[in-house]
C-alpha cells in the first residue's frame, strides 16, 4: 500500500524540478521521476524505494540542500538510496565551464558510479536500475523517431560512444548482481545499438 508520504514525495518533486525538462525535449521532468518510481513498484520495490524513486535526482540536480530535507521528511533510509543513485551535485555540475571540462568530469563520475554500483545495496540498486531502465527507453524512443534518430545522442555529454559504453557497462553490472529490471535492460541497451549502428558488444 502507498500512504500520503508517496503523494508527499510526488509534490517534493514536482516543486523542486519546477521549471526542469527531459533532455531535449519539452517534457516536464517529473515524467522521468513517475516513470521510474512505477518501474520500482513493477519491479517489487516497496513503499521507501519507490518514494526514492521519485526523489533520486533532486541532490544531483537541484542542490545538496534537499538532502537535509529529505531525511527529515521521508527518512534515513530513503535518503540513503537517493544519495546512492547521485553521481554528482547541481553545485558541482554549475562549476563546470567548458564542453572538455564537462567532458572530463562526465568520465570520471560514470566510472566512480560503476564503482559504487559493483557494491552498493539491493535497495539502492533497485532504484538505480529502474532509473536507468527508464533513460533507456527514452534514448530508444527517441532513436525510433525519425526527426530525431541518432541525433538524440548529442544530447549527452558522453555523445553517442561514450553513451552507448556507459549503458553497455550499466547493463552487465546490473546482470552481474542479479538485479530484477537486468533482463528488461538487456533486451533495450541491445536495442539502442541495434538502432545506433552498432554491434551488440558483449562484457
Amino acid at each position: 500500500m502507498l500512504s500520503e508520504r508517496f503523494t508527499a514525495a510526488i509534490d517534493y518533486a514536482r516543486v523542486a524540478h519546477a521549471g526542469q525538462t527531459r533532455k531535449g525535449t519539452a517534457i516536464p521532468y517529473l515524467q522521468h521521476l513517475l516513470g521510474v518510481a512505477s518501474l520500482v513498484i513493477e519491479y517489487g520495490g516497496d513503499e521507501d524505494q519507490a518514494i526514492a524513486g521519485l526523489l533520486h535526482d533532486v541532490v544531483e540536480d537541484c542542490g545538496e540542500a534537499h538532502a537535509g530535507a529529505i531525511g527529515e521528511r521521508f527518512g534515513a533510509r530513503v535518503l540513503g538510496m537517493v544519495l546512492g543513485c547521485t553521481d554528482g551535485t547541481a553545485e558541482g555540475k554549475a562549476g563546470l565551464d567548458d564542453g572538455g571540462a564537462r567532458r572530463r568530469d562526465w568520465l570520471r563520475r560514470k566510472q566512480a558510479y560503476l564503482n559504487h554500483l559493483a557494491h552498493a545495496s539491493d535497495d539502492t540498486l533497485l532504484v538505480s536500475g529502474c532509473d536507468k531502465l527508464h533513460n533507456a527507453r527514452a534514448i530508444v524512443g527517441e532513436l525510433e523517431r525519425p526527426e530525431v534518430g541518432r541525433g538524440v545522442f548529442d544530447r549527452f555529454t558522453g555523445g553517442r560512444d561514450g553513451t552507448l559504453t556507459y549503458y553497455r557497462l550499466l547493463a552487465d553490472l546490473f546482470t552481474q548482481r542479479g538485479a530484477a529490471m537486468a533482463d528488461a535492460l538487456e533486451r533495450e541497451i541491445e536495442h539502442m545499438y541495434a538502432l545506433a549502428g552498432e554491434r551488440h558488444r558483449a562484457a
